[in-house]
């Protein structure tokens, strides 16, 4: 928040060639004051700024020559050079412009002269022959027809030399781009000056006027032979998809323009325009110079993407406003459009399926241009029930979810553009107030929009369009409580945005119609109630996260609208603040309120500290919310004190004194987001004081004897400043404090980054500037050890906070002086680089970077570094003081390194217990990353360290490779070569060797004779090689070296070789020639990096070595793809070509590894196209998806098997890549092919990769799983949606599922097995029905339905109920009804002989989900959903029998009841006036008949092993209990007819049946306790009391148990707790003691509700005067040990732990008035 000075602008000088400098030199007069002599001065000036304000005062002079009436021959070379100097000038040079606008105001008398020399000037550009000067003449001649007068006349007189020489330029640069195939950077280039060059075309047929009567010259001219060729380049462009696809459509824009200033007569443009997009051009009808330049276009096989660009073209090209081009106009605006939906269905790639959107978008806009003044037909084909807006509709539906966020924008633009066309279209909705009314089609649509579920993001935006159409008052008359909805969805943060937007438009609409239409101010009350009533009951009684994101986007906006409903927000929370103070997990309305009061201050609504304090809130809220036990309400209070909208508001003491009370109790917040924003927050507040002191002082200094009066301050500067220090100090104090030995990770993170915010916010004053802190000034010693010794911690964000922080430090603040100390110092950070603990080489690396950058490293180690002088400035002294230091450093390193590499290859055990060589290497890339390594001043003596440091790498990669490269290297003991038993090394290294290479499944594994050996003589020689070995350590201790120790030193120092490598790679400059002066890196040391890389990628078997190795091969790559040497730009793609080979050759000699997914093959692929420049065509992806999708396809051939895993793998690591982002979504259809395909294979690998593929692409398809629920709709896909994505799926998955189908059961009475069945069931299910689906998409979906159902007869149960699931989104909802009856109707009869199962089980599965989405439709309550039900139950009662005992199969009776209870749930509830559905049909008494029959009042003869079981038992008992509430509901206080009756179900000996009736009485005796119920308990609940108490006792059952204790609870304690000694046994006393065991000795959840449960028996107690002093010292003691146990388990993060202490401090609070909340 610190002023910054304005960057000073930078302007390259101009500069004029010898010959020109030599004429202003002769002309210049002795004086220096003509116009020569200003131009030489001008021209020997290097400040291009200076140059400018030279510039500008030329035509001053040229004025003053005007007087002599005469242009002498000095003014006229003057102007000449002027013209020379112009087109020399780059085109974003600011001299360019001024010098155009200055020669804009050229005195007329020398305008005559000044164009000759301009057009002489330009036209020796013209005869430019250089290809690549070519660019230069073309930003020329578009600069000169840009607002400059001299320009546009000198291109004007040499019209016909300039479009010659754009023809020239033009095809010269394409045949040039043609030359530079695979050479993607040239190509880049020359495809960006082709754009440039077809732009500047357009432009000259735009600007120049004599193009408007070119037809009228003969054709042999030139101009019309350029121009011809100028359209025909156009065309050949249009069609090339080698080029990019900005000059794709860059080309189409062109040849319509060309067109229409070539084709006359113009009346006849449309129809020509049309019948080309339409692909029907009538040749003896055109004129032939259009057919020879157009002939591409006049064929049927046009490509999708030329077509699309022609109507961009027509779209942005021709004039549609007003109608100008009549009804030939209107017809081609149609053709135009439905050509434009049928490139919709062809195109896949996610580049043109932008430009489609836009098109889309644009052709609307066309529309409404056109509507305005059009014909009555053309209206009737656009209005809102016309054939084109439908379609325009379904596009909008289907592309609102799309995975582009741009593109999903254009949909928003289309459907507002729609609802113009409608308005324009019909002309009786003129009306605003009656519009929607009146207007079936915009009441249709907002109803379908309202029935729509909230995750869908496209709904957001189409109602915030129809808001701003039809106002909100419709709105809100068809939905009452849309705000409240939508501000229950924004506890989903993916939502937030969406839903807070679309509250802002409909308040602002509400409020702006209400303001107008009301005559007093009570209008506000109406808009309060609205809007800011659901606000504030989300802020005391929402979810956490609701809560935060209402905050953060909602209340801003509210506030931002209307300022003034934040008194009103404040006096409801104020009153409601005392009594809901909040707790543990909850805000509570002191949350809201400190909420409320921040969002304000930081939008600017509290105009002081003053404002909020003394107005608002007290001082004691303010302090209360500081403490508060929810971190969230802490955060805020803190906001409150450190956030405003002006930097410089002077911070009060009283301000100061609660934030030193803040810090002090929360440093150690344990959750990572809470520490961040504590730290964000001070830093702000220390941002106003640094800010706000500036302004003290300036009023300091000022001496003004007069108080100021404003409120930015009410004392002397100087007092506040001297707070302000005496503040800072205090703080500094309590963080070094909390940076004691042995502080936690949290302390330390906070009080390191709070206090590198001070050193950043407080830097060292230059220049005179005063500060009021200095952080250096409070640092001694002893607390620069204390910084240093927290490089010690295992935490690298602690030892990256600390290094940040003393290099934030100025050097003096601590000298080095002791030599010894220094020299013991840097031999420590030698040690613990080879330290066995890797945590120990981080700190090593930093600890090292701190002294070469304080210049503070021994003298012995100048050794190192050749005497050399090197010529600097005073400012570069310290870079060249690092460098020096730096590679003091890496070469005392690299000699370490070099000598353990060579001890490590003859014992490697040895290294790994005594010098891991990986923290030398780390160290090494430590100090290189921190060097700036382009501008070194020592490179002579880099260069043999680079090639060292190569050799080195590449030594230490051949030692620990064997074991990375192992078949299983994480058991792995390599033998010693100094050891005697070397030959058995070599058995070993050979058993070692990959197992898993192409002949993995070819051929068994035999061992040759020479390759055989003794198993018990090599463990006789070699004892525990499975486990360890004994070496001697550094100490010469004896210490065992395990199996990981050996692998954590192998693949540590893979990784860190390959980040080495990688970071050499993207950081050394690289040499342009052999013998160059100004690089490191040769090219062969790079394509060694490259092969380095590739064999180690291709051949390591352990994932953390090749997943390092590829983040240092990315960087590799990156640099390769943006190298201008060809050699090595090319090199990604040899070695893409080079791997596909392998893996299609399928070599058993091959070493690439078959299993661990292919291991680091994809990574290694992958790398290789990610790095592609995704601005280009992406050729290498797009020829590799080809490639491995062929691969992965089935084949028969036996050989096929390995490239077809390999492929499978790849391809799944190419699919969850996201920097491929869209380009990859084309290929997404083929890869579900061949996932599906290959999960058929009789081999287990194909079908384990094509499993991995398969739930890749779901992911990708569906998204990110973001709940629990595996079929939550945020994860789902409308089915419409689904296959106009990937229409190719359609046909397929119908195949296949037809295939599925007919495998089910075969006549032979066999079951088969289809393996496919769970993999398209599973896509199936995944997408949901959609009032939008069905009404205009090509693709039906009713073909699926009958393969669906007979899937439903799997003998697999997963697969039925997951065809059931997949069942639903085909059916349209108003079909759900008669599908439901057809598939009762296939139900057996009870008298049928021979039934299956298997066929019930999944029909009444399909009846059970299609019957659950037709209840959750949004017909409701309306009559039509009741009589459809009620005819389903007719029919569901004519198959009764599967629910009672005459059907065997307890499965599909759980499931038959299930549809019983949900029409229960359905129908239960009648219409006002009439009477119960359920009970005309009579249906409760066949209920009642079930139950009567059924083994709960019979009893079980089963036992668990029936199938079946616990699923019938739950089904069961809901639909008793659901009978019993029904009973209860009409019989009132009579009981007789009751099923059974609750202690019937209670007394069952299943937990499922009692766990259910437990929940139940729950729910009703919470509601009865909380006053929500109605009417209280109903009769059948009274007297329970014993009951329940007789139950706790006996109850085994934890859940059971738990579910006892609440609603012990929630009963009134009057009436139970008499009752303990005659039920149970047990006096008061002897059931509180009980009660306290229980919570000292149960699990949590049954802890928590134990001792609230015992907190209650004591309250009754003391209310009733009853003697419970004995007992009392007994609680006290269980509960304080309980709650100290709780701490420590809150202290570690346990959820369920901090929720009993917020009970146990609640119950203190409450009943003995102890608070302990601080003391959480």
């Amino acid at each position: 928040m610190g002023v910054k000075k304005k960057k000073e602008m930078q302007v390259a000088a101009l500069t004029i060639c010898h010959q020109d400098l030599e004429t202003l030199r002769s002309l210049a007069d002795v004086e220096g004051k003509n116009l020569a002599s200003w131009l030489l001065h001008c021209v020997q000036l290097t400040d291009g700024v200076s140059q400018i304000h030279r510039v500008k005062q030329i035509v001053p002079l040229l004025e003053k020559a005007n007087k002599n009436g005469v242009c002498d021959p000095t003014v006229r070379s003057c102007l000449a050079i002027l013209a020379g100097i112009y087109l020399s000038l780059s085109l974003k040079n600011p001299l360019k412009k001024v010098l155009a606008s200055s020669l804009n105001d050229l005195p007329e008398f020398f305008l005559t002269e000044a164009v000759q020399s301009f057009t002489s000037r330009l036209q020796e550009e013209l005869n430019t022959t250089d290809i690549y000067s070519y660019r230069k003449v073309i930003d020329n001649i578009s600069s000169c027809m840009e607002n400059f007068n001299l320009g546009g006349t000198s291109v004007n007189n040499l019209l016909k030399n300039v479009l010659h020489f754009l023809q020239k330029s033009l095809n010269e640069i394409s045949e040039e781009n043609r030359k530079f195939a695979g050479n993607h950077i040239v190509q880049t280039q020359l495809m960006n000056d082709l754009l440039v060059g077809i732009r500047v075309s357009m432009m000259l047929v735009q600007k120049v006027q004599d193009f408007q009567r070119i037809y009228l010259k003969s054709s042999s001219s030139s101009t019309w032979q350029s121009m011809c060729g100028l359209l025909s380049s156009f065309t050949k462009f249009l069609s090339d998809d080698d080029l990019l696809q900005t000059v794709q459509s860059t080309s189409g824009l062109a040849v319509i323009l060309f067109i229409k200033a070539m084709f006359h007569p113009p009346e006849k443009i449309p129809d020509l325009i049309g019948s080309l997009l339409l692909r029907s051009v009538d040749y003896t009808s055109i004129p032939e110079w259009f057919l020879t330049c157009c002939r591409s276009l006049c064929c049927a096989d046009v490509s999708p993407s030329a077509l699309l660009f022609l109507c961009q073209g027509t779209l942005t090209m021709l004039d549609w406003q007003n109608g100008r081009m009549g009804p030939s106009g209107e017809a081609l605006l149609l053709d135009t459009v439905h050509v434009l939906f049928t490139l919709s269905s062809q195109i896949r790639e996610s580049t043109l399926e932008m430009f489609l959107s836009r098109i889309l978008a644009s052709w609307t806009n066309s529309a409404i241009h056109v509507l305005e003044s059009s014909s009555s037909s053309l209206k009737g084909s656009l209005n809102g029930n016309s054939n084109v807006v439908r379609r325009l509709l379904d596009y909008v539906y289907t592309h609102w979810e799309h995975p582009l966020d741009a593109l999903r924008h254009q949909t928003k633009i289309i459907f507002r553009n729609i609802l113009q066309m409608h308005q324009l279209a019909v002309e009786e909705s003129d009306s605003e107030e009656s519009g929607l009314a009146t207007d079936p089609f915009l009441f249709e649509l907002t109803e379908s929009l309202l029935r729509l579920e909230w995750h869908i993001k496209g709904k957001y935006s189409c109602l915030g369009c129809l808001v701003d159409y039809v106002g909100i008052e419709h709105i809100l008359a068809l939905a009452t409580t849309i705000p409240l909805q939508m501000l229950e969805v924004m506890g989903d943060q993916s939502l937030v945005p969406y839903a807070s937007d679309l509250l802002e438009t409909m308040f602002k609409s509400h409020k702006s119609r209400l303001k107008s239409q009301a005559v007093d101010s009570t209008w506000i009350d109406k808009w309060h109630e609205t809007w800011v009533s659901p606000l504030l009951f989300i802020l005391c009684e929402g979810n956490l996260d609701q809560k935060s994101y209402v905050i953060d986007y909602y209340l801003p906006k509210l506030l931002n609208c209307n300022p003034e409903s934040l008194s009103y927000m404040v006096k409801i929370l104020q009153t409601s603040a005392d009594a809901k103070t909040g707790s543990y997990n909850s805000r509570g309305a002191l949350g809201a309120l400190m909420a409320c009061l921040r969002t304000a201050r930081t939008h600017g609504h509290l105009h002081s500290a003053t404002d909020a304090w003394g107005n608002l809130v007290s001082s004691a809220r303010i302090k209360q919310g500081l403490i508060h036990q929810h971190c969230q309400v802490r955060i805020d209070t803190l906001g409150l004190l450190c956030e405003s909208n002006r930097s410089t508001e002077i911070v009060s003491s009283e301000e100061m004194q609660w934030i030193q009370f803040f810090i002090t109790y929360n440093l150690n917040s344990q959750s990572p987001g809470v520490r961040q924003q504590i730290c964000s927050l001070l830093k702000k507040l220390f941002c106003r004081i640094q800010e706000s002191s500036q302004t003290l002082y300036k009023l300091e200094q000022s001496k003004s004897k007069q108080e100021p009066e404003n409120e930015l301050t009410k004392q002397r500067p100087s007092v506040s400043l001297q707070q302000y220090k005496s503040f800072m100090s205090s703080i500094c104090n309590t963080l070094f404090e909390a940076l004691f030995p042995g502080s936690s990770y949290p302390t330390r993170f906070s009080a390191l980054t709070i206090l590198g915010s001070i050193a950043e916010v407080f830097p060292v004053p230059e220049g005179g500037v005063q500060t009021v802190y200095q952080l250096s000034h409070d640092i001694d010693v002893g607390r620069f050890q204390t910084l240093v010794a927290c490089f010690a911690s295992t935490f690298e964000e602690v030892k990256i906070l600390a290094f940040d922080l003393l290099m934030k430090l100025p050097k003096t603040v601590v000298q080095f002086q002791d030599s010894e100390k220094l020299q013991g110092l840097f031999q420590a950070a030698l040690e613990l680089s080879t330290s066995t603990k890797p945590y120990d080489s981080v700190t090593a690396s930093y600890l090292l970077n701190f002294l070469i950058w304080q210049n503070a490293l021994p003298s012995s180690l100048s050794a190192y570094v050749k005497t050399q002088h090197v010529a600097c400035g005073d400012g570069d002294k310290s870079a060249t003081v690092v460098e020096r230091n730096t590679l003091m450093v890496i070469k005392c390193l690299l000699e370490n390194l070099e000598e353990e590499v060579s001890q490590a290859g003859n014992s490697l055990l040895q290294a790994a217990a005594s010098f891991p060589m990986y923290g030398r290497v780390h160290c090494i890339t430590g100090a290189l990353q921190k060097l700036s390594l382009n501008s070194l001043q020592l490179v002579s003596e880099w260069r043999p360290v680079v090639e060292k440091l190569l050799w080195v790498s590449y030594r230490l990669s051949a030692v620990v490779s064997p074991v990375i490269q192992s078949s299983s290297p994480e058991g792995l003991i390599p033998m010693d070569t100094d050891s005697e038993s070397a030959s058995r090394l070599q058995t070993i290294l050979s058993e070692i060797q990959p197992r898993d290479t192409n002949d993995y499944f070819g051929q068994a594994k035999i061992l040759k004779e020479h390759d055989s050996f003794d198993l018990e003589d090599l463990n006789a020689s070699v004892p525990n090689i499975d486990t360890s070995l004994e070496i001697k350590g550094k100490e010469g201790k004896t210490c065992d070296v395990t199996a990981q120790m050996v692998l954590v030193c192998c693949w540590r120092s893979m990784k860190e070789v390959a980040l080495l490598l990688g970071t050499l790679c993207q950081l050394l400059p690289m040499q342009s020639v052999p013998a160059s002066p100004d690089g490191l890196l040769t090219v062969e040391q790079v394509k060694e990096i490259g092969d380095y890389f590739k064999q180690h990628l291709l051949q390591s078997r352990h994932r953390g070595a090749f997943e390092l190795a590829y983040t240092g091969f990315v960087k590799l790559t990156e640099i390769l793809n943006r190298c201008p040497d060809v050699s090595l730009q090319k090199l990604p793609e040899q070695w893409l070509w080079n791997v596909l080979e392998e893996i299609k050759c399928s070599d058993p000699s091959s070493k690439l590894c078959v299993t661990r997914r292919s291991a680091g093959i994809p990574f290694y692929i992958q790398a290789l196209l990610a790095s592609e420049p995704k601005k280009g065509k992406m050729d290498l992806l797009k020829i590799t998806m080809k490639e491995l999708i062929s691969l992965a396809e089935p084949t028969d051939d036996s050989s096929s098997t390995v490239p077809q895993v390999h492929a499978l793998n790849i391809l799944r690591a190419l699919y969850r890549d996201t920097r491929l982002g869209g380009n990859i979504i084309p290929y997404v259809a083929d890869g579900a092919k061949a996932a599906i395909l290959g999960f058929t294979s009789p081999i287990w690998a194909v079908r384990n990769s094509s499993t991995l593929l398969f739930s890749t692409l779901i992911t990708r398809i569906f998204g990110v799983k973001r709940g629990k629920d595996e079929l939550s709709k945020k994860n789902r896909m409308t089915g419409s949606e689904f296959f106009s994505r990937f229409p190719e799926l359609y046909p397929f998955l119908l195949k296949q599922l037809e295939a599925v189908a007919n495998t089910v059961e075969s006549g032979t009475g066999e079951l088969n097995r289809h393996p496919s069945m769970f993999l398209l069931l599973l896509v199936l299910g995944r997408l949901y029905p959609s009032p939008m689906d069905g009404t205009y998409s090509a693709l039906s979906l009713a073909p699926f339905i009958p393969f669906i159902m007979r899937c439903g007869d799997s003998p697999f149960y997963r697969s039925r109920e997951m065809a059931a699931r997949a069942l639903v989104p085909f059916v349209m909802i108003d079909e759900i009804p008669d599908t439901i009856r057809t598939l009762l109707a296939k139900l057996p009869n009870c008298t049928d002989q021979c039934f299956r199962q298997n066929h019930i089980h999944g029909t009444l599965l399909q009846v059970y989900h299609l019957l659950q989405a037709f209840s959750d439709s949004k017909y409701r309550m309306n009559t039509y959903f009741q009589q459809e039900l009620a005819d389903i139950a007719v029919c569901t009662k004519a198959k009764l029998w599967l629910a009672k005992r005459q059907n065997p199969c307890l499965v599909t009776r759980a499931v038959y009841i299930d549809i019983l209870f949900l029409l229960t749930c359905c129908l239960d509830k009648p219409a006002k006036g009439t009477q119960p559905v359920l009970e005309h049909l009579g249906f409760w008494e066949e209920v009642r008949r079930i139950i009567s029959g059924s083994e709960l009042i019979t009893g079980f003869p089963y036992t668990f092993t029936v199938p079946g079981l616990p699923q019938y038992l739950q089904s069961l008992t809901k639909l008793a209990i659901a009978a019993v509430w029904a009973v209860a509901a009409q019989a009132g206080e009579q009981t007789r007819d009751v099923p059974i009756y609750f202690s019937q179900l209670l007394e069952s000996s299943f937990p499922e049946v009692r766990l259910l009736t437990l929940e139940a009485l729950l729910e009703r005796f919470s509601a009865a306790a909380s006053g929500l119920g109605e009417k209280g308990l109903p009769p059948l609940l009274w007297n329970m009391g014993g009951t329940f108490l007789m139950l706790a006792i006996k109850e085994n059952h934890p859940e059971c148990f738990c579910k006892i204790l609440k609603i012990l609870h929630c009963m009134d304690t009057s009436e139970w707790l008499p009752q303990t000694e005659c039920c149970i046994h047990l006096t008061p006393k002897e059931f509180l003691i009980w009660t306290m065991d229980i919570a000292s000795n149960e699990r949590s959840d049954i802890q928590s509700v134990a001792l609230r449960l015992a907190s209650q028996v004591i309250a009754h107690h003391m209310q009733a005067c009853m003697e419970v002093r004995p007992i009392l010292p007994l609680f006290w003691g269980q509960a304080f040990v309980l709650l100290f146990t709780w701490k420590v388990s809150v202290r570690v993060n346990c959820p369920s732990r901090q929720n009993h202490m917020a009970y146990m401090c609640s119950f203190y609070k409450n009943v003995v008035h102890v608070d302990f909340s601080l003391w959480i």
